[in-house]
């Protein structure tokens, strides 16, 4: 996705360019994939070294060093964890932030946690992943059209990140943006992840209807000159386990956001 003005590279913290720069020298590769994977890897090697926000570097670490008994024998990855999937995606997903004992653990966005199982089973049935389980970085998942990544990168206490670490984890989400080149459809998952990519699409230049709609399940927001927004319940255990979101209802946002794509 082509960016009318990103400005807020400058506060990510890590060796190198700031994530924007990195952007900007995939042209140099060209638009290939290849080239994007190169350029993403870049911005992961970056992003997995931040640590700009105290509270989560402290909670995500202490987490790591406690492990949950069930999963005492391993390490845990407890870094911040970057976004994961095709390079030539269509299709982009923002979750809230990893799991404290999911992505955490493991390393890998939505990999390891209730709310994984359910996100992998409806991208499997919907011809997007390549098996219907995440369990660990190196289990052979793969992803078709669709790029997997989040609002912000360190497990949150509570799963509350606030205000301020949302807006210093914001330039990591940009460096994608600026990289992913081909996207047509953003799902987000819950209000967070709905009001946040809205609003960096809104100062991109992609300006969402007045007034904008309210996030609800199945909302769809044309943004002029941009994706679509395509809004989804999240898949915590809070909602699938009450019913508010069921299998079916998940199953039609994806079926959705592959039309939406053209995929």
């Amino acid at each position: 996705m082509s960016p009318s003005g990103s400005t807020r590279g400058s506060e990510a913290e890590g060796p190198g360019a700031a994530p924007h720069e990195t952007g900007r020298r995939s042209a140099a590769r060209g638009p290939g994939p290849e080239g994007v994977a190169a350029d993403l890897h870049e911005l992961e090697s970056r992003l997995t070294r931040c640590r700009r926000c105290p509270r989560l570097v402290s909670w995500r670490e202490k987490v790591a060093r406690e492990k949950r008994l069930s999963f005492a024998d391993e390490t845990y990855w407890g870094r911040p964890v970057p976004g994961f999937g095709d390079p030539g995606a269509r299709i982009l997903v923002v979750g809230l932030a990893p799991a404290a004992h999911g992505a955490n653990r493991t390393g890998r966005m939505f990999t390891g946690d209730r709310s994984g199982d359910w996100l992998f089973r409806a991208l499997f049935r919907a011809g997007l992943a390549n098996r219907p389980e995440a369990i660990a970085r190196d289990d052979g998942l793969e992803l078709t059209d669709v790029f997997i990544t989040a609002a912000v990168r360190c497990a949150p206490p509570a799963n509350k990140p606030t205000t301020a670490e949302r807006d210093t984890c914001r330039p990591w989400l940009e460096g994608e943006l600026d990289l992913l080149g081909r996207l047509k459809v953003v799902v987000t998952l819950g209000g967070f992840a709905y009001a946040h990519t809205l609003r960096i699409l809104a100062a991109r230049g992609f300006a969402p209807p007045t007034p904008r709609p309210r996030f609800g399940h199945g909302v769809e927001v044309p943004l002029s000159g941009g994706p679509i927004v395509l809004a989804s319940y999240h898949p915590s255990q809070q909602n699938t386990f009450t019913g508010t979101l069921t299998e079916e209802m998940f199953g039609r946002v994806w079926a959705r956001a592959r039309s939406l794509a053209g995929s």
